[in-house]
């Protein structure tokens, strides 16, 4: 009986990870306890940033819970000079300041015909990402 039941967590631990590792989709529930995570830089032969949450560039951050692509709008925004605050993977008002602040930057600068909306959606990410906007 304790081994089924070990084995029934575990297989439940392993579901939930590939869940949580499932490319930014799977949300948990934010929590005033979230911790804040960390940003691991990389830039790819094409030009492109990378924080190591989200290698995507189409799946809108979350305002209500945890996601990867959150995590990774918030890494390369603080990367840019745009305070998100705390790196928690919940786009909630600073973050969408921050993100706001970069679209306006963006479109006077770059001409780049961004919405000044403050979300991070797929015309967004490709100017967050791209090493020649630095």
């Amino acid at each position: 009986m304790i081994r089924s039941a070990l084995a029934v967590r575990r297989r439940l631990a392993l579901a939930a990870a590939v869940l949580a590792l499932g490319g930014g989709l799977a949300l948990l529930p934010a929590s005033a306890a979230s911790a804040a995570y960390s940003c691991d830089y990389d830039i790819s032969a094409s030009g492109y940033w990378y924080a190591g949450h989200y290698a995507g560039t189409t799946v809108q951050p979350s305002a209500t819970g945890v996601s990867a692509a959150g995590i990774e709008a918030q890494c390369l925004l603080k990367y840019r000079g745009y305070n998100p605050g705390t790196i928690d993977g919940v786009f909630g008002s600073n973050s969408r300041a921050a993100a706001l602040a970069f679209q306006k930057r963006m479109n006077s600068a770059h001409r780049a015909g961004l919405t000044e909306d403050g979300k991070v959606g797929s015309k967004t990410w490709p100017y967050l990402r791209n090493s020649y906007y630095d």
